[in-house]
């Protein structure tokens, strides 16, 4: 990746599109040169696909809760993984180091919806407790990393 491809992506994620006419206007990078480095970051798997974001509260889905789940299995965690990734509401999971073995986060519509995701992961056999965190507020929710970051650092540490 060089400095172009680096200052589309920061565009990209600050504006919440790919369109390659809004990115030229943000970046004076010419349009026929947008497209053809976007045909490239998306073959290299850099830029994954083209949905529309949601906003979870305004779709009914504001409840977020974060569970932590200690679990006792056995074989590659990714087999249990998928037990946990099949509970309706979870839109985030990750395995990780520590006492806890995996944290999911789940978007759902109602206290009752959140009573039923932990009776969902404690029916789950390998599942030795949960410890769930409802939110309050939420302070950020940005899918695309790079709307974090000032141009300056992503071209210093993402270019060659």
């Amino acid at each position: 990746m060089d400095e172009r491809d680096v200052r589309l992506l920061k565009a990209i994620s600050d504006l919440g599109t790919g369109s390659p006419e809004r990115l030229h206007e943000e970046t004076d990078i010419p349009v026929s040169t947008i497209h053809y480095r976007l045909n490239n970051l998306r073959e290299d798997g850099v830029i994954e696909n083209d949905l529309y974001d949601l906003d979870h509260e305004a779709l009914g889905l504001g409840v977020t809760v974060i569970v932590e789940v200690l679990a006792d299995y056995e074989g590659p965690y990714e087999e249990f993984a998928d037990e946990l990734l099949a509970v309706e509401g979870v839109t985030e999971a990750f395995f990780t180091m520590g006492e806890t073995d995996f944290v999911v986060l789940a978007r759902l519509s109602s206290s009752d919806m959140v009573e039923r995701l932990i009776s969902d992961f404690e029916a789950i056999p390998e599942v030795e407790r949960t410890n769930s965190t409802f939110t309050i507020a939420t302070l950020r929710d940005e899918p695309r990393a790079p709307a974090t970051y000032e141009i300056d650092t992503l071209i210093e540490e993402l270019t060659d």
